[in-house]
C-alpha cells in the first residue's frame, strides 16, 4: 500500500502519518525529516536542505527527488510506504509516478487534509518537537504528559525554525503556488478529502475508514 498525504504545512500531517504507518504496518517518510536527519548529520546537503527550508523556501526537485528515490529503495519500504508532504511540485509527482510505473507499486491513495489558513497559524505556533525521537506534539490539543519534555524520552522539547510564523506565512503561498496542481492531479482517482480541523482521533477514524474503503479495489 502507497499513501500519499496532503495538507498545507500545520494541517496535522505528521500526527495522521504516525497513526497511518502504525496501523498498516509501513513506513512513513517525511522529507522535511529525511533532510533533518542529513543536517543533523552534519553532511553538505543536509545543511543547505535545512537552511532552505527554515528559511522557507524548497529544495530544488532534483535533490527532493534523490533523497526520496533512495529512500523507498530501502528493505522496509517493499510492503508499502507513506509519503508525507512529497511530491510537491508537478515534476515531483511526475518524477513519483514514473518511479512507481518502473518497480510495478501502486497505485498510489491520496488524502488531504483540509485545513483553513486561520486554524493553521494558531496550531503552529503552538507545535513543538522532540529533537531525539522527531515525535510532535501540539500545547492546543496534543500536549506532552509532562510539560516541555517528551513523553518516550523525556528529552526537553524544542520549536522548530521553520515553525515560526513569518516562516509559515512564506510556505503557504509557496504551497499554494506549487502543491495545488499536485493535488489536482491526484485528485483524479483514489483521492480522499478529509476534515483537518476535527480533533486528532476523529480525523485518524475517518482516515481509517476511507482507506479500509480504498483498499478493497487496490487488493483485489
Amino acid at each position: 500500500m502507497i499513501v500519499l498525504l496532503f495538507g498545507p504545512p500545520g494541517c496535522g500531517k505528521g500526527t495522521q502519518a504516525e497513526f497511518i504507518a502504525g496501523r498498516f504496518s509501513i513506513p512513513a517518510i517525511s522529507t522535511g525529516e529525511l533532510f533533518r536527519t542529513q543536517c543533523k548529520a552534519g553532511t553538505p546537503l543536509g545543511k543547505l536542505a535545512c537552511s532552505i527550508i527554515s528559511s522557507g523556501g524548497f529544495v530544488s526537485d532534483d535533490v527532493v527527488n534523490g533523497f526520496v528515490a533512495e529512500r523507498i529503495s530501502a528493505p522496509d519500504c517493499s510492503s508499502g510506504f507513506l509519503l508525507d508532504g512529497y511530491p510537491r511540485t508537478l515534476p515531483q509527482a511526475e518524477f513519483l509516478d514514473h518511479t512507481l510505473a518502473g518497480h510495478k507499486l501502486g497505485p498510489a491513495i491520496s488524502i488531504y487534509l483540509a485545513v483553513p489558513p486561520s486554524t493553521i497559524l494558531g496550531r503552529v505556533t503552538a507545535r513543538r518537537q522532540c529533537p531525539a525521537c522527531s515525535h510532535i506534539y501540539n500545547l492546543l490539543f496534543q500536549p506532552p504528559r509532562v510539560a516541555g519534555v517528551c513523553d518516550f524520552d523525556h528529552t526537553p522539547l524544542i520549536t522548530r525554525e521553520d515553525d515560526r510564523e513569518s516562516v509559515i506565512l512564506d510556505r503557504m503561498r509557496a504551497y499554494e503556488e506549487l502543491t495545488r496542481p499536485v493535488v489536482a492531479r491526484y485528485s483524479r482517482s483514489l483521492y480522499f478529502s478529509v476534515n483537518g480541523t476535527l480533533p486528532a482521533a476523529d480525523v485518524s477514524a475517518e482516515i481509517d475508514r476511507v482507506l479500509d474503503g480504498a483498499l478493497v479495489p487496490v487488493l483485489s
